[in-house]
């Protein structure tokens, strides 16, 4: 919508100037266009859903005997089944604008979780982590993870930019970043804190624009 001056309101009502309605046009154009619709492959028994109450068991399974993985996923009791489920409702079921966790399926039990956070539309941009049981890993379910959650999320959640990082030592987390297609930019000293215990993380970008991986998507079941 044009008014007198020139300018173009935008549905919230902030004015913008002509250049900047159309250049957004063409940067939204870009994006669409780069990025087909999801397409799924053919039916397996390795899947992306969202996290469910059922979970609680083998969620609990995994985190039991790795102090690792408890870190990593970091909130509520996981000490018991009844913890875990309350983790699973209050966290990782919890289905935001700015957030969606995805469970990793394999033969309909959860083995992993991927999740895009701090999603916004100022800038278009995001957060990717992840995580895996021991017992899955070494089979490439990460790596067919993050590529699938990031082709959802520049798909249906318009984003332009992902972002992710590791602990410089992590290499595995390393691997897994690259051949998902995200691109080592740099190191953030000192960024996190384990404990007392802080430590530098590399961080890994991925704009809609970058070539995708070649990987085989896992389907995404809601």
């Amino acid at each position: 919508m044009q008014d007198d001056s020139g300018r173009c309101k935008a549905h919230d009502g902030a004015t913008v100037s002509l250049t900047d309605h159309a250049q957004r046009i063409t940067r939204t154009g870009m994006r669409r266009s780069a990025v087909q619709p999801l397409v799924e492959p053919a039916r397996g028994s390795v899947e992306l859903r969202p996290w469910r109450p059922a979970d609680a068991a083998s969620l609990h399974a995994m985190l039991s005997h790795d102090e690792v993985l408890q870190r990593e996923v970091g909130r509520g009791d996981a000490s018991s089944v009844v913890g875990c489920a309350e983790v699973i409702t209050r966290f990782l079921a919890a289905s935001l604008p700015s957030l969606q966790h995805f469970a990793i399926s394999a033969e309909g039990h959860a083995v992993g979780s991927v999740a895009v956070s701090h999603m916004e539309h100022r800038h278009d941009t995001g957060w990717v982590h992840y995580w895996l049981a021991v017992e899955a890993r070494g089979h490439g379910l990460a790596t067919r993870a993050v590529a699938s959650a990031a082709r959802w999320a520049f798909a249906e959640r318009d984003l332009y930019r992902l972002e992710l990082g590791h602990r410089v030592s992590n290499s595995a987390s390393c691997r897994v970043a690259a051949r998902a297609g995200f691109v080592m930019e740099g190191i953030e000293r000192q960024k996190l804190r384990d404990d007392r215990e802080r430590f530098d993380v590399e961080t890994h970008a991925r704009l809609v624009t970058d070539p995708s991986p070649r990987l085989r998507l896992l389907p995404l079941r809601w």
